[in-house]
């Protein structure tokens, strides 16, 4: 292996970790309770799941076959493989795998959102705009569209789209422009080519704030080449709807655009129904959800000052208290 390919990802640390075992841990209690992990990623939070309670069931499920080999290792160290089940799918195939696993609901599900440890610690995944790598981004290698498909043939009013939208970035005109007139001359390949051009398409004052210039532009790409944002849009409902009675939810996400829709559909789901002006609330109009958490739940300064890439981590937790009642 070279060095830009490490035998094995340095040490994991799952974010938010205590708080997040802390919220699923009464729905993962008893024998036979089945926990969801819907992005496995290294498996750090639900091996600490499957520890705490020995009659929990783990389903893991993750796009990226290098993430599953390292989870399948890490659980087989930890003597859990007899307990754990891990699936090659994306997560809003949610329904379809617990269809085929015979599973008509479960105790618990967790979203950990965003790029893994082990996709930003592989340089030549391409997701980091610190270190020159080909310009990738997928989380499923196998997937067809990669970031240089992205940045090489998207009109320029399209990519425009793409930066405002996915990475609220606010030069995202004049970097799409830049974008066309370079590409034209060569085409983007290398993830050092695309971060420098951002970072002299963006004004020198904004330059010396926020972070790394590129950092805006890069998000936007890996939403955008694995439909992040379209596949949480349809996981969300589909989890909560698997979920029995008791059983909780938990979804950490890691920007702004995540934390709106999880908290969108979380308030819906703990929101009475009944039509306004009645004078009683109507029979099965009632909250389907207690939430758990007051609003987006951020990580201690103590844990921050220790993982650095928790910083931005936000925690969202609802528990189902009763189903639909059907029309």
């Amino acid at each position: 292996m070279s060095s830009t390919e490490p035998e094995r990802p340095a040490v994991h640390v799952p974010v938010l970790l205590h708080r997040v075992t802390e919220l699923l841990g009464p729905a993962c209690e008893g024998d036979g309770a089945v926990l969801v992990d819907a992005t496995l990623g290294l498996a750090g939070h639900a091996l600490a799941l499957l520890r705490a309670h020995p009659g929990l069931r783990l389903v893991g499920l993750d796009r990226d076959p290098d993430a599953r080999a390292e989870a399948a290792r890490r659980v087989a160290a930890a003597g859990c493989t007899g307990r754990a089940t891990l699936v090659p799918a994306v997560f809003d195939e949610l329904p379809d795998v617990l269809d085929r696993l015979g599973l008509a609901e479960v105790s618990a599900v967790l979203f950990d959102l965003g790029v893994s440890s082990l996709q930003l610690d592989r340089p030549d995944r391409g997701f980091s705009y610190a270190v020159d790598a080909p310009l990738d981004m997928r989380m499923d290698p196998a997937a067809p569209r990669t970031a240089a498909d992205v940045v090489n043939t998207y009109p320029a009013a399209e990519l425009a789209r793409v930066l405002r939208v996915h990475g609220e970035e606010r030069f995202a005109t004049r970097i799409a422009a830049a974008i066309e007139r370079e590409r034209a001359r060569e085409p983007f390949t290398r993830t050092g080519r695309l971060a420098e051009l951002v970072r002299t398409s963006i004004p020198a004052a904004t330059r010396r704030t926020g972070g790394h210039p590129a950092k805006r532009t890069f998000q936007a790409l890996r939403i955008e080449v694995n439909d992040e944002l379209g596949v949480l849009e349809r996981a969300l409902p589909a989890a909560l709807a698997a979920l029995a009675v008791g059983g909780r939810l938990a979804v950490i996400t890691f920007h702004s655009l995540e934390d709106r829709m999880v908290k969108r559909v979380l308030a819906a789901g703990a929101a009475d129904r009944t039509p306004p002006g009645l004078p009683v609330p109507l029979p099965g109009h009632g909250p389907t959800l207690r939430l758990l958490t007051r609003g987006g739940e951020a990580p201690s300064d103590a844990e921050v000052a220790a993982n650095p890439r928790a910083a931005s981590a936000r925690v969202r937790a609802a528990e189902r208290i009763r189903r639909e009642v059907a029309a």
